[in-house]
């Protein structure tokens, strides 16, 4: 039962007896075990990750993160440390312009609004994404992410992230794109509720069983 600890879900047995309603997600129990992706223990530190590893490799991510580190000169930095060093020298860690900027804003709105030691308990899931996501480069999708993996919310469904809309459109056989579809897997979700977040991690973990049965054959 380890892998539920990074949620701190209790009473695990019975979260499964209740996913395991939908005859549907049966098959993702069956063939997959949730992903596990602690966090960095700070909100900020994860979203400035999240941003360097946006649309690159993990091993690219995982090289031009690293050299971000060294620029900084500590893992858990702080957004007066970020804004403290030179904007072309945050660059050359491999960012492009627009990531630069980027985190250089995550940098000025948690210095602004004083939020690097703020206590997150405070706040919805919702307020937590309406003020997160005014950031400049920060979308609904990444602060779900911050939700999920950072806060360790229970009831998070990331209808945005392309691989729960590919298994639960082949799951679910449905026929529909882009926002009709979204509407439809968030309406499929409402099954899941209140644990949606534990059942996102089994969809993610079994799209990653789909890839691996794919390069078998």
């Amino acid at each position: 039962m380890s892998h539920y600890q990074t949620l701190k879900l209790k009473s695990s047995d019975k979260v499964i007896k209740e996913l395991s309603k939908s005859r549907k997600f049966r098959i993702v129990l069956d063939k997959a075990k949730p992903i596990n992706q602690p966090g960095s223990g700070n909100v900020f530190n994860e979203l400035v990750k999240n941003i360097a590893y946006q649309q690159i490799s993990y091993k690219a991510a995982d090289t031009v993160y690293k050299k971000f580190v060294s620029i900084i000169e500590r893992e858990d930095y702080s957004p007066k440390q970020i804004l403290l060093k030179d904007y072309e020298h945050l660059k050359s860690a491999g960012f492009s312009y627009r990531k630069t900027d980027y985190i250089v804003n995550i940098a000025n709105f948690f210095e602004d609004r004083k939020l690097y030691k703020f206590d997150w308990t405070k706040l919805k899931d919702q307020e937590i994404i309406d003020l997160l996501s005014q950031i400049k480069g920060v979308g609904i999708w990444t602060v779900q992410m911050i939700l999920i993996f950072e806060l360790n919310r229970p009831d998070v469904f990331p209808s945005l992230d392309l691989a729960i809309q590919y298994v639960i459109k082949d799951l679910y056989k449905l026929q529909t794109e882009k926002k009709a579809l979204i509407k439809e897997i968030e309406k499929i979700s409402e099954d899941w509720a209140p644990y949606r977040t534990l059942a996102s991690l089994y969809l993610w973990g079994f799209r990653r069983w789909q890839l691996e049965q794919n390069k078998s054959k």
